[in-house]
């Protein structure tokens, strides 16, 4: 197979149609079509159906685009390796973060990159973890901090940073505050403001409850917003589920408190994640560096 070939068909399946796929290529028709005969005749198999409405995939053509899609990230991560090697440049990072790692360690990290590579760019993108791996596996990301997960996806590399532990979160004026111990049961009447429903966290807590024989937990707000989570608690009755390092770290303006309940334990594993065989630029690979580095001078890391 001819890697021109290759290219070729992806755009055709793209579009649909030899016609727009050879004006995007900027071919004539019969050259592209020619090009399509002979990847077919390498491959030993029909990739292509016409209908009315131009070209389909058959079976043999999905599988080879879902390989070519593979390809095309190799092919881009020989480029840029080539272009850092040849040009010595420092490059560009893209890096997706979890929200609640955004202000340590990821910010020191940055901190600490750009004040030695002035020349590096960064681009950070702040979702959840269910968006982050995606676009990891896209090629859309170098790197991703979000919490870990057992086992690992089969084309992602994990790299633990710290652990950290989960607690429920109060206002200072809350009633359950001035209690010696809380159970699991004592949380049954609360409103809670939770992350979104498909988060660790908030599937942990449903869990509990369930395993608990309580009803589900009364959620009265869910956001993926740490800062909402933070300052409803704070101001209000509402209960939030959440880390306990992230607690700490707003705590001297949110105004909440922590409540260990048995029932709730749970500790979550915190780490930097990149594609498999990927290539790594040498930023990348700096910057892992400096999140561990950040991790051991705040203390974060959980043996």
């Amino acid at each position: 197979m001819e890697l021109r070939d290759i290219e070729y068909f992806a755009v055709v399946a793209e579009h649909g149609h030899v016609g727009r796929a050879a004006e995007a290529l900027g071919l004539g028709q019969p050259a592209l079509s020619k090009s399509l005969r002979r990847l077919e005749r390498a491959a030993g198999a029909r990739l292509f159906a016409r209908t009315a409405k131009g070209m389909e995939l058959t079976p043999a053509g999905t599988a080879l685009l879902s390989r070519v899609r593979r390809l095309r990230l190799a092919l881009d991560d020989v480029a840029q390796e080539v272009a850092d090697i040849g040009q010595g440049r420092a490059g560009h990072l893209r890096i997706g973060v979890a929200g609640g790692f955004l202000v340590d360690p990821v910010s020191e990290a940055c901190k600490t990159l750009l004040r030695s590579a002035p020349d590096v760019t960064l681009s950070a993108t702040v979702e959840t973890g269910d968006t982050l791996l995606p676009a990891l596996l896209n090629g859309e990301l170098d790197l991703a901090v979000l919490a870990m997960t057992a086992p690992p996806h089969e084309n992602v590399v994990q790299e633990h940073l710290f652990n950290e532990e989960f607690v429920v979160i109060a206002s200072h004026r809350h009633r359950l505050a001035g209690l010696k111990r809380v159970t699991i049961a004592d949380l049954a009447q609360e409103r809670w403001v939770l992350s979104v429903p498909g988060a660790l966290a908030s599937q942990t807590l449903f869990r509990a409850f369930e395993a608990g024989g309580l009803p589900p937990p009364r959620v009265v707000v869910s956001t993926p917003s740490l800062q909402l989570r933070d300052n409803l608690v704070s101001a209000t009755d509402l209960l939030g589920y959440g880390s306990s390092r992230v607690a700490r770290i707003a705590a001297p303006h949110a105004r909440f408190l922590e409540i260990r309940v048995k029932e709730l334990e749970w500790i979550r594993r915190v780490g930097v994640a990149y594609r498999k065989d990927a290539y790594l630029s040498p930023v990348a690979r700096r910057f892992i560096e400096l999140l561990k580095s950040a991790v051991r001078e705040t203390g974060k890391v959980t043996k």
